[in-house]
């Protein structure tokens, strides 16, 4: 073997790009969907927009964002969406996915005032 390769290990094969995001895509998909498991005390809900290019253009999607505490302290991303809006369909998608994988004991919710968000709150987290 060259001494250079064993030194450096790399795939025979040239991985290229759509090989990668693919692989990218699968370990996003991954983490997102993984079970959340335990008590969460406290969830954090934000919403921020950002530019991004889809078919030649420039347009801001909203970034939703929840980030949980658990009974030990622990912070952890539970849940990202990338949608058009901060609209209620939106929040209620979020939460719901969160809650079927096994969000519970949410005590506190901390958000903005968003009228979607407290409204969703209170049907899908309704202990809180």
């Amino acid at each position: 073997m060259d001494p250079a390769r064993s030194a450096h290990p790399c795939p025979e094969k040239p991985t290229t790009q759509p090989d990668l995001e693919h692989e990218i895509d699968e370990k996003v998909k991954a983490f997102l969907d993984r079970p959340i498991e335990g008590e969460w005390s406290y969830l954090w809900i934000a919403a921020t927009y950002l530019k991004v290019r889809r078919g030649g253009r420039i347009i801001s999607v909203a970034v939703i964002i929840a980030v949980g505490v658990n009974t030990d302290g622990r912070r952890e991303v539970l849940g990202i969406e990338i949608a058009t809006s901060e609209a209620e369909p939106i929040w209620t998608e979020l939460l719901r996915k969160l809650t079927r994988r096994g969000l519970r004991g949410v005590k506190l919710v901390v958000s903005g005032a968003h009228e979607g968000i407290k409204a969703v709150v209170s049907k899908i987290l309704p202990a809180t």
